[in-house]
């Protein structure tokens, strides 16, 4: 024997209604000996409970929505019964609808709707559904017969949510199947006081319904069958990457229950855990996949946490005072106090200390439990010894669970480090000392976030994931992207790491899709589906989308955009850029910057700030967190004034060089931009930072290259008049470095405090002598670099390498998530 239940989406259309008749025809032909139990159509429950308000409110608008479910019956059978057959069931569902009437035209009179009413209103629901089905299958020549649930499930007078007699139900229901050999087609969710007053078994009494008739009946199996492929690792609306878990055990399966997960009820599982019979959680219109079995101990599992569910909101209730310290009994008036007034408790943390107690209950019973313990402690916070009793609402609670748990270390250290990389505060925590749960509530706010990078980290840490939201896809952003394409097969299969660009912005058109934009086809989606671009905007959804490890990419050079920095590392979200305002701008901002990155536990990477793809800064910070010294830097950090200067002597005038640089696209628009220093000037003050010098922006001298004459040009082809007039100005400094067997090299340094950048000349001793093309150069001076400097050289400029450093960075995020 084994009984079968099928939920509301189930049995909610003429489709799906003929998927379960197959299923129920393949075991009968198959000899199998099955009992089925149905829940009412998909949202019928609902619409009655709705009806029944509008009956008692005096809305005679319910006569029309009653006519609404009515015909959905109607459709059911006329698809699914021949024509010949029909009149019969017609009337059958025409008798309880105008029995239904007869209760709602009542509740209309009276202007009330008790409990009680409400039960029977909503018991026509599986009413209808069971018996329209049990009258398809004796269509197609079953042996099928309706049993109204209410003739074998005894309660107590508890409506909404009645107490099963069990004595007196299992004798019901044993002496009901020893004289009824046909297919027993059973009402779910209802039963009856002996006095014949209709119940309900509370939400998913459905389920609860099939585990009393599997328990009674000593069934080998009972299957619950829905609308997904079993129980998941995690809600699959709030986490995509959910997966079906193979095997629970009963101890897992009520704790993910009680914790929100919806395929099965709790109260379902208690028969079915006594007599040891095995749940199965089938997929109706997935009917080949095996789905999720509850039994008592589960199989061999492939993860430490079986499964991650949530409560979506809740309200924390704080009791705290000095008064109840080692005072005995303050826990038990309490409970018993909310336990009186039918306040069920979901969760309970208290402080060693006992100076606090908090616990988290629905919202709706919030001001009275407030109102209940501020009446039963009312002499102690009279007197002081209790402080007061609060209350915190929009919360909601994640539980992660597993038996795993028990055999396996740094389980909460996972779960805490995931909540606190991605900024998720934790309001309170409780773990039982079985060690099969661990909960925590957050902001409600975080939810999906929080499921996701917990879900990332148990069930996903060998296929991390970043979110990306990129910002300028002009040379050095769509080299990126391009760069990212490249490697996307390469990082998935070597790397274990999925990199999903959930956000692009260009100057004109701007498109956020948290489900990834592809790197094969961005443009085009910019253009058809972006929308204009307002950085604000962009930033306020990406806060809003709440994405676990998100990355900020500002590839652009604008100096408006770095005033959202902060608000970005302030809400947990990291930034990675090679635009030099931020660090470059007042040392206040720079270090405000650092912190907040610290702060939050997020990163804030810009090694493309100084050198492109040369690993400068990281450098830097290596040498300083092991305790190094740096007592001098000396750099060339100007690609293109390392190309004038390299290129510059022999038969090249300078004139001609700086034209050659500015044909090949070496240069800005205006030579001038380069030739002032004033990039080089914003290197080396990040470099000067970044060794702990506090240097403001002004203190960095900068000894001007050109003469006056060609800086006041008012117009770049006047600017090369005027060079070419001066060119004897450079030719005579270069015919000197060369007599003395020197080159010019524009140098800038930072030594005892003091940042300069100047036109030098080096011998052959010197390592920036040999420096060739548009290469870069740093010499680093530190206590453990003294007598032979630590140099790292090579090209530093241009998109490729540009992109690659930002690159290098979203990688050295992705190590740090682990």
């Amino acid at each position: 024997m084994k009984v079968l239940k099928f939920g509301g989406t189930s049995v909610g259309s003429v489709d799906s209604i003929k998927t379960v008749i197959s299923i129920l025809e393949e075991n009968l032909s198959k000899g199998e000996r099955i009992t089925v139990v149905f829940s009412a159509m998909g949202g019928v429950t609902n619409r009655l409970i709705e009806i029944g308000k509008m009956a008692a409110a005096g809305n005679t608008e319910y006569v029309e929505f009653l006519k609404g479910v009515e015909e959905r019956h109607f459709a059911v059978v006329r698809g699914l019964i021949p024509v010949k057959n029909q009149s019969s069931t017609f009337a059958a569902v025409r008798g309880l609808f105008n029995e239904l009437e007869d209760i709602l035209r009542g509740v209309s009179w009276i202007r009330e709707l008790s409990e009680r009413t409400l039960d029977l209103i909503m018991s026509f629901g599986e009413r209808l559904s069971t018996l329209v089905i049990t009258e398809i299958l004796k269509s197609k020549g079953v042996a099928a017969e309706f049993c109204d649930a209410r003739q074998v499930i005894r309660t107590n007078a508890t409506y909404g949510m009645g107490d099963v007699n069990f004595e007196v139900t299992n004798h019901l229901i044993l002496e009901h199947f020893a004289k009824s050999p046909a297919l027993q087609c059973v009402t779910g969710f209802i039963a009856s006081t002996a006095e014949g007053v209709t119940t309900t078994l509370g939400r998913g009494g459905s389920d609860y319904t099939a585990s009393i008739l599997g328990a009674a009946l000593e069934a080998d199996s009972i299957e619950i069958w829905t609308d997904v492929d079993g129980m998941m690792t995690a809600d699959p609306r709030k986490v995509a990457n959910a997966f079906t878990i193979p095997s629970i055990s009963y101890a897992e399966a009520m704790e993910l229950s009680h914790f929100g997960a919806k395929v099965i009820y709790p109260p379902s599982l208690q028969p079915a855990f006594a007599k040891n019979i095995t749940l199965k959680v089938l997929n109706t219109f997935n009917t080949d996949f095996e789905g999720t079995f509850v039994q008592k101990s589960a199989n061999g599992k492939e993860y430490v946490i079986t499964g991650i569910s949530s409560i979506d909101e809740i309200a924390l209730v704080n009791i705290q005072g000095s008064g109840m310290i080692g005072v005995a009994g303050i826990s038990g008036r309490l409970f018993t106090a909310l336990s009186n007034n039918a306040i069920s408790v979901i969760l309970i943390s208290q402080a060693s200390s006992e100076h606090s107690i908090c616990f988290s209950i629905d919202p709706k019973n919030a001001q009275k439990a407030i109102d209940v313990l501020e009446k039963e402690f009312a002499t102690e916070i009279g007197l002081g010894h209790i402080d007061g009793i609060s209350v915190e609402k929009n919360l909601s609670i994640v539980a992660i669970v597993g038996e795993g748990m028990k055999k396996n270390t740094g389980i909460s250290g996972k779960l805490f480090s995931a909540l606190g990389k991605n900024g998720i505060n934790v309001v309170a925590t409780a773990q039982g000392s079985s060690e099969l749960n661990i909960s925590v509530v957050i902001s409600k706010s975080d939810l999906s976030k929080a499921l996701n990078a917990i879900h990332g980290v148990f069930f996903q840490s060998e296929t991390r994931s970043l979110n990306l939201f990129i910002v300028g896809v002009g040379l050095i952003g769509g080299t990126l992207i391009e760069q990212i394409r490249n490697q996307t097969q390469y990082l998935r299969e070597e790397k274990l790491l999925n990199l999903n660009i959930a956000g692009l912005s260009n100057t004109k058109k701007m498109l956020l899709d948290p489900d990834g934009i592809k790197p094969e086809n961005w443009r085009d989606r910019v253009m058809d589906e972006g929308v204009k671009t307002s950085l604000p905007a962009f930033v306020q959804r990406m806060i809003e989308l709440n994405l676990p490890n998100s990355v900020f990419v500002d590839c652009t050079s604008d100096k408006d955009i770095v005033q959202y920095y902060h608000m970005l590392l302030d809400a947990s979200i990291s930034v990675v850029t090679p635009n030099k305002v931020a660090n470059s701008g007042s040392y206040s901002e720079y270090i405000a910057l650092q912190r907040t990155a610290l702060q939050r536990g997020v990163k804030f990477l810009y090694e493309t700030n100084v050198g492109a793809g040369l690993p400068i800064i990281n450098t830097i910070q290596g040498l300083m967190a092991s305790g190094d010294k740096f007592l001098k830097i000396e750099a060339i950090l100007s690609g293109t004034l390392s190309y004038i200067f390299n290129n510059f002597g022999g038969e090249n005038r300078f004139v001609d060089v700086v034209k050659e640089a500015k044909a090949k696209g070496f240069t800005e628009p205006d030579p001038r931009d380069d030739l002032s220093g004033a990039d080089v000037g914003r290197k080396i003050l990040i470099l000067s930072r970044e060794v702990g010098v506090a240097l403001e922006p002004e203190d960095v001298k900068i000894s001007q290259i050109l003469p006056g004459n060609c800086l006041n040009a008012p117009t770049v082809d006047a600017f090369f008049e005027e060079l070419e007039i001066s060119n004897a100005f450079f030719a005579d400094m270069q015919a000197a470095a060369e007599a003395r067997g020197e080159k010019l090299r524009y140098i800038a340094a930072l030594e005892n405090g003091k940042a300069t950048i100047e036109l030098k000349t080096v011998d052959a001793s010197h390592p920036f002598y040999t420096l060739s093309g548009s290469d870069n150069i740093v010499s680093f001076t530190t206590e453990r670099y003294k007598d032979r400097p630590l140099v790292i050289k090579g090209p530093g400029a241009g998109a490729e390498v540009t992109a690659s450093g930002v690159f290098a960075d979203i990688m050295s995020i992705s190590s740090y998530l682990g």
